[in-house]
């Protein structure tokens, strides 16, 4: 009996870890890759969604996005609890130095809480605006093609509005130089 119950067992384990294997693949895949190189085709309206996101400083405050409009902007979905996140801020923030007398902007949506994010930049210094959008801007962050919904993510905006890339992970820091320079 005891046999039969380790055989079931295993039997759904090993369909589970299939069909798990299945639809990460199919996540990560459904357009080739995690990453979305120069002038995809994402939706206008998730740049439309962007200038009206509701979003607050560290401190609740509401702040506006649409400042931003016109600009080239670098825009990086992170979070204090995701490792990878944290650990490209310092790149992030020497790109914004450089990229700073170019026009680009840089701005990091927390999809965190208030506390978590405040907590976050008491501790690590952070050369660009940082917004808290909570969890909702991991629907925002699909409509910019994350479907898998993970962090991090950075989009790259033109001035005219325009997706130039999405790049789900830390950055590869040439990758996004490049972008940044045919801008």
């Amino acid at each position: 009996m005891n046999t039969k119950r380790i055989l079931a067992s295993l039997a759904v384990a090993v369909i589970a870890t299939g069909v798990g294997a299945f639809a990460s693949h199919s996540l990560l895949n459904a357009d080739g890759g995690d990453v979305a190189h120069a002038a995809q085709p994402a939706p206008q309206s998730a740049v439309a969604q962007l200038w009206t996101a509701t979003v607050t400083n560290p401190d609740g405050k509401p702040q506006s996005l649409i400042l931003l409009k016109g600009h080239p902007v670098v825009v990086n979905f992170w979070a204090s609890w995701c490792g990878p996140c944290v650990e490209e801020m310092p790149a992030l923030s020497q790109l914004q130095r450089e990229y700073a007398k170019k026009g680009v902007e840089f701005v990091g949506l927390g999809v965190d809480s208030d506390k978590n994010v405040k907590t976050f930049l008491q501790k690590v210094a952070v050369s660009y605006p940082v917004y808290v959008i909570g969890f909702g801007g991991a629907d925002l962050a699909r409509a910019f093609g994350n479907n898998a919904g993970g962090l991090p993510f950075t989009v790259v905006i033109d001035a005219k509005g325009r997706v130039r890339s999405t790049k789900l992970g830390q950055i590869q820091l040439n990758e996004l130089k490049q972008t940044l320079d045919a801008l």
